[in-house]
């Protein structure tokens, strides 16, 4: 990352102007206060980043503006206390837009300072507006694909609970047992209730969100055999993956939650479904030509477990 000479500049608060893609919306009063007391004090610590530009403007010259990419809970805080000037440091060359919101995004997240659903709108801007995919922003915010996917998800939840998230009164964890519910709004509704009303905690509401999906029904009627295959594939997946057993095989669901998910779904059964090596095979033909006969109780048990064999149930 290039800074200006990398030197530190004192500006005037009122020409840095916010950054327009800053993904954190709420700014806590209390803390700000409690920030602005402290740079009264000691001054502004650690400098702020902002990116310079130069504009004619008729009947005045050449003026200079600067746009704030990272630190504005600092700016906030220093015109709170009536400080004059900031520390900087100013990015040289010219940032797009998308960079912006990156670094503001990334800052954020260094710094614990976006809560969930600020995050998951400004991943779903960098989606949109920008055309990444999950793994690109996972990689460009130290997160895996399935972090920020699983952020984006928060965005399918009733604007309500979304609201009581950015507000605290539920927590992300929260969001897990009320996203098992997405399919069944009114119990979905009943449970948001119950967690807000009578405090519940992430575990309480898990275990209420269960009895009220069928779920537990379901479960019973798979053997401990299907139910490893089931975690298996939710595991290597990296989303929920449910077997429904009949009478003569049966079918999986996988869930997905965007274009994205579903393509790097098919990327991994791809790989699982690679062409096996001539050289391999032909090692594979040798060793069953002079592999010793099988038993009649070792072929009756290797029945039995093709019975659970993936190839029996339809996607």
């Amino acid at each position: 990352m290039a800074y200006y000479n990398d030197a530190i500049f004192w500006v005037e608060v009122d020409r840095i102007k916010p950054n327009p893609f800053q993904p954190r919306k709420t700014f806590e009063e209390a803390a700000l206060a409690s920030l602005a007391e402290s740079i009264r004090s000691y001054g502004v610590l650690q400098p702020l980043t902002v990116t310079r530009k130069e504009i004619e403007r008729p009947g005045e010259g050449i003026a200079v503006e600067y746009e704030l990419i990272a630190g504005e809970r600092r700016l906030r805080a220093a015109k709170l206390a009536g400080i004059a000037q900031v520390p900087v440091v100013i990015r040289s060359g010219e940032d797009d837009d998308r960079m912006k919101l990156e670094l503001a995004i990334i800052e954020n997240l260094q710094r614990e300072d976006l809560n969930a659903v600020d995050r998951a709108k400004a991943f779903q801007r960098l989606v949109e507006d920008f055309g990444l995919k999950h793994v690109e922003i996972g990689k460009r915010v130290g997160k895996s694909r399935e972090y920020v996917s699983n952020s984006l998800r928060i965005l399918t939840l009733p604007q309500e609970m979304q609201d009581a998230l950015s507000r605290g009164e539920i927590s992300e964890g929260h969001t897990r047992p009320l996203l098992m519910l997405i399919d069944r709004p009114l119990e979905q509704k009943t449970l948001f209730t119950e967690i807000v009303t009578r405090k519940l905690n992430v575990r309480d509401a898990e275990q209420l969100a269960r009895r009220i999906t069928p779920e537990r029904t379901r479960k019973t009627d798979l053997t401990p055999e299907l139910l490893l295959l089931e975690r298996e594939l939710t595991e290597q997946l990296g989303t929920r993956v449910r077997i429904e057993k009949k009478d003569q095989g049966g079918k999986v669901m996988i869930d997905f939650f965007s274009v994205d998910d579903l393509a790097h779904i098919r990327s991994v059964l791809a790989s699982k479904n690679a062409p096996v090596p001539q050289e391999e095979l032909a090692k594979t033909e040798v060793q069953q030509d002079t592999a010793p006969a099988v038993p009649a109780e070792t072929q009756k048990s290797a029945d039995t477990n093709e019975l659970y064999s993936i190839k029996d149930f339809s996607v």
